[in-house]
């Protein structure tokens, strides 16, 4: 009988038969190493807010790497395992580290900047932040001109009317700009309106194993200032809800491609946004 099955299965070889049961494994081993990859190494993040503005833009593609903090219930990349404490070689994030988060009890990522680390006391006092006692320097710049496209719609707020056309007669969302700089010598660039009620924020000590998390566009950003009822992080977040640290933008879209019209999706491209850095200390000086 097996002789027998041996030389059918030789007989379809040799007239060029499609062995099924060897392509079907052959895809799941591929779909398997993509997983492994994308929940242990690196994934694509797609930025949907304007929350961490003026450093990353809506519609912006960045590579997030898995492994700088090590791993724990939140590195499979559909959250597949059940919440639990610590991580496996596990470390802390640093300083102005831009990471994705899933905020307790929930299973979607956010994006948000480390300035807060455990032990420190955190506070806001009308827009500036305070740590350990110690506001944290701020300096401000020339506006931010952000240009408009779908994904910057850049719609009038609370805060006024922010569309002006600029010398070359393209239109800009021209947004209030400051230069943070924390306690490790890091800085970036901030967008702060004016007054929001999350501009100020009690004091607080943050525990052992937590991290404080913000976004860059300080009043338009559901972050640790904001309660978890408010779709908010609620707090300083545990080290093991951090699923990896934002490393640069491979691309970005401006809103308009559309599916079935594959010439816009190179017109949609943004220019020089293409390989960024996302380490604070190798970000280019805010124009």
């Amino acid at each position: 009988m097996t002789d027998s099955a041996s030389e059918t299965e030789e007989a379809a070889k040799k007239k060029g038969g499609t062995d099924w049961w060897g392509e079907i494994k052959a895809i799941f081993w591929l779909i398997l190493a993509v997983l492994a990859f994308h929940s242990f190494i690196a994934k694509p993040f797609y930025i949907p807010s304007e929350s961490m503005m003026p450093t990353l833009l809506k519609g912006d593609r960045l590579v997030v790497s898995k492994f700088p903090y090590g791993w724990s219930w939140v590195s499979p990349s559909f959250h597949i395992l059940p919440p639990s404490d610590g991580r496996l070689f596990g470390s802390l994030p640093e300083r102005g580290d831009i990471v994705i988060v899933t905020p307790p009890g929930q299973t979607s990522d956010y994006i948000k900047r480390v300035v807060g680390l455990p032990g420190d006391t955190i506070e806001m006092i009308d827009g500036h932040l305070i740590i350990n006692g110690v506001p944290v320097k701020r300096v401000e710049l020339p506006p931010a001109m952000i240009p408009i496209d779908e994904n910057i719609p850049c719609y009038p707020d609370e805060f006024g009317e922010h569309r002006v056309t600029g010398p070359d007669g393209q239109r800009y969302c021209r947004l209030p700009l400051y230069r943070e700089t924390l306690p490790n010598g890091v800085s970036y660039d901030t967008i702060d309106m004016g007054y929001s009620e999350v501009d100020d924020f009690p004091r607080i000590r943050i525990l052992e194993e937590h991290v404080f998390l913000m976004g860059d566009n300080r009043d338009k950003s559901a972050d640790s200032r904001v309660s978890a009822d408010r779709q908010g992080l609620g707090g300083p977040v545990p080290y093991e809800n951090i699923g990896g640290r934002a490393e640069f933008i491979t691309f970005s879209l401006d809103g308009s491609s559309e599916y079935l019209n594959p010439i816009s999706w190179f017109t949609a491209l943004r220019g020089g946004r293409a390989g960024d850095s996302l380490h604070p200390d190798a970000a280019a000086p805010a124009q």
